[in-house]
């Protein structure tokens, strides 16, 4: 598997490019969020499109937000860990924030299987107003 697949990923957080996202993205993607994340969205998301609509979608609607990235951790072939941060603001209150994050990344036929996400969810900004 290749860096170019995760940075992709990545790529697509940045340029909020759902599109690219998704082609990254295999169609049995399982996303495994930290529990204690704003506005409930921690637990397992199956499916691409269920990470979109019950996980990203709603923190990028009450985030202006991104995973950066900052280093990659090559564990085999088929395993990735990224650790990094989220910066961005709670959109309602403009408050800033950063947060550390791990995302442990399996990879199998050319796509990104699973996103485990670790992250200091006391670090985020509360979303409302």
């Amino acid at each position: 598997m290749s860096l170019k697949l995760v940075e992709k990923l990545y790529e697509g957080f940045e340029k909020a490019d759902v599109e690219l996202m998704l082609s990254a993205l295999h169609p049995d993607f399982v996303l495994r969020v930290s529990e204690g994340m704003p506005l409930g969205v921690g637990g397992v998301h199956h499916g691409p499109q269920a990470a979109f609509r019950d996980c990203w979608g709603v923190i990028f609607t009450a985030y202006d937000t991104r995973p950066v990235p900052e280093e990659y951790l090559w564990a085999d072939d088929g395993r990735c860990v990224v650790l990094g941060h989220y910066r961005g603001t709670a959109r309602a209150r403009g408050q800033a924030f950063d947060a550390a994050f791990a995302h442990a990344l399996t990879l199998r036929e050319g796509r990104i299987t699973e996103l485990v996400q670790i992250t200091d969810t006391a670090s985020w900004a509360p979303p409302g107003s």
